[in-house]
């Protein structure tokens, strides 16, 4: 049967869960950024030449590899790098910092062409890689009823629409809880228009310095914590929801987009894992091969957040924190459920299954790499003892 043609396809569905994608990963994130850049010496211009850079390079690979493939694939910067970064280069001269993002792509862009990393994700049973998936957003589920305490009226609303809207307008009941919600915080004075301001701001071109100390010290555990806490569960995102894209060309142009785009700030290209679940579940369409829609028009969202730099960071700021928390947890809540039924189905996978789904919701970090690789780790452990055991 043909592939749906993009045009045909497009609808409200996938433009809403596209600009909550973007929404999400600027809220939940964006600060992280900017802390990193900060650290790193770089100016309030610079700063937003480094989002700016990250909206770009995610814009073009999402609309990209998602249009290549028909799959929703959807990039990001890797808020466990972003972190890192943050207290790791303090002290570190701004041209090595570009060295040590120029490096860290080089090493993504190696795995792609070697397709090491593509062999390993092979090995993991899809049973485990939707129970990673699942506790990877089981927070955001959690965290819509907890934003309960914060303003009641707003996600109580927020919950109502969507109960409705699933009876009357299934398919439109994100955009409908969107509306309700920004309706209700519009007219009750909830959204400070004050702190949002809009400015074009351009990458700045900053020619990278390499160091020994800076390369080893703050390039390698950049490069593990962007394989481990965001590209192995990007990849486990896509293939816990069904889909099956090639995992080494993914890498090779996640990477060479970083590496090109390093020198004006991107620190890293990944793929994506929570937002990537808001446009590849059942909530955008109940056909998987119209789905990758979202992802194209996140990439759109993307660029243009990319054309305002640091300013998209404000005006996502002036949205109520309790808003941005229901709409992801709504958004997110038939991918939850999909992710575990497909976890649990297989008798044979369930009990490590269910260890890999705790451990990653637990968001437990160690070592500082984060709860979803040790879910994986765990999960695969846990799988390897119950097959020893069945042979034995």
């Amino acid at each position: 049967m043909a592939e749906p043609g993009f045009w045909r396809t497009l609808n409200a569905t996938h433009v809403t869960a596209g600009f909550i994608a973007v929404l999400v990963g600027y809220t939940s994130s964006a600060v992280i950024v900017f802390q990193a850049a900060a650290a790193a010496g770089a100016t309030p211009s610079e700063i937003g030449g480094w989002l700016a850079a990250l909206g770009l390079a995610m814009g073009i690979t999402s609309i990209g590899l998602s249009l290549r493939y028909r799959q929703p694939i959807l990039t990001a910067w890797s808020t466990p790098g972003a972190a890192l970064l943050a207290v790791s280069l303090p002290g570190v001269p701004l041209s090595e910092a570009i060295g040590v993002f120029v490096f860290c792509a080089a090493l993504i862009l190696l795995c792609g062409l070697t397709g090491w990393f593509a062999s390993l994700m092979r090995l993991i049973p899809d049973a485990i890689a939707a129970a990673m998936l699942a506790g990877v957003l089981l927070r955001f589920g959690l965290e819509t009823f907890v934003a309960l305490e914060s303003d009641i009226v707003l996600v109580g609303l927020m919950l109502v629409s969507y109960l409705l809207a699933q009876r009357w307008l299934p398919r439109q009941r994100i955009l409908v809880v969107l509306l309700v919600g920004l309706a209700y915080a519009g007219v009750f004075g909830k959204i400070d228009t004050e702190a949002a301001h809009f400015a074009i701001v351009a990458p700045t071109l900053t020619w990278p310095t390499f160091s020994p100390s800076s390369l080893l010290g703050v390039g390698i555990p950049l490069f593990v914590v962007s394989m481990a806490s965001q590209n192995a569960p990007g990849v486990a995102t896509l293939r816990g929801a069904g889909f099956d894209a090639p995992v080494s060309p993914l890498m090779i142009w996640t990477g060479l987009t970083a590496l090109v785009l390093a020198p004006f700030g991107a620190y890293t290209v990944c793929l994506a894992a929570i937002t990537a679940a808001i446009c590849l579940g059942p909530e955008v369409d109940a056909d998987p091969r119209r789905r990758y829609p979202a992802a194209v028009c996140a990439g759109g969202f993307y660029l243009l957040a990319g054309l305002f730099g640091g300013s998209i960071g404000t005006l996502f700021d002036a949205l109520p924190q309790a808003f941005v928390v229901a709409i992801a947890g709504l958004a997110l809540l038939p991918t939850i459920g999909a992710s575990l039924h497909r976890a649990l189905e297989a008798p044979a996978y369930r009990e490590p299954a269910l260890i890999a789904f705790l451990v990653t919701g637990s968001g437990v970090t160690l070592f500082g790499i984060g709860s979803a690789f040790w879910g994986l780790v765990a999960g695969m452990l846990a799988l390897g003892v119950a097959r020893y055991r069945a042979s034995a």
